[in-house]
């Protein structure tokens, strides 16, 4: 990861068009994710993308163009993913995801398998009214800290204490940024809401 004069990372990313991974990884060519086998191919080709890249990186995965998502795949293809951020000893600690193009039909079986792992993820789409929030298992005072970071875009390290002055408003920055929903710049400190990565991917 570099980083530019004005301080804001140049992360390594890629945008994943779940659709263009089901024509080139899957025999059927569908734009329908309704088979674990067919999430489970979807995640392995991101996984191998993954691999490709310079860490830490960013992963923006477009499922906009899927019309239908059922929940062995939003397991394969969300929950699978972000679980390997669990291991601390996997590459995968150190990939950010933003999950866009979510449709409303799409909410339910990413909610489900969310909560079933006691996972988090930030998702965007029409499904959303447009926004980016978080998905999942979340704490109010997570939500509203990650609110905060979302809306400012960045926090520079030396205003932390300023935008968030209470103790345990700290404290949850620091679980955010362990769980991968708020990307916090190695040399410099500052906070960044992954929307504002997602200009990398271009």
């Amino acid at each position: 990861m570099d980083s530019r004069g004005d301080g804001d990372p140049q992360l390594d990313a890629f945008a994943v068009d779940v659709r263009d991974l089901l024509d080139r990884n899957v025999a059927n060519l569908y734009s329908h994710l309704v088979t674990r086998p067919t999430g489970r191919a979807v995640r392995i080709a991101i996984e191998a993308q993954l691999g490709e890249l310079d860490l830490p990186a960013l992963s923006l995965v477009d499922l906009s163009s899927v019309s239908i998502l059922d929940f062995s795949c939003a397991d394969e293809v969300v929950a699978k993913l972000l679980l390997a951020r669990r291991d601390r000893v996997r590459p995968h600690r150190d990939v950010f995801f933003v999950f866009t193009g979510v449709k409303l039909h799409h909410r339910e079986p990413i909610l489900e398998v969310l909560a079933r792992h006691e996972l988090t993820a930030v998702a965007g789409g029409e499904g959303m009214g447009g926004a980016f929030e978080l998905l999942g298992a979340a704490a109010p005072r997570q939500v509203e800290v990650w609110t905060r970071v979302e809306r400012l875009g960045r926090v520079p390290a030396p205003r932390v204490e300023e935008v968030f002055p209470e103790l345990r408003e700290r404290r949850t920055v620091e679980e955010l940024v362990d769980r991968g929903l708020i990307f916090r710049h190695p040399l410099r400190g500052d906070l960044h809401a992954l929307r504002t990565l997602l200009k990398e991917t271009a």
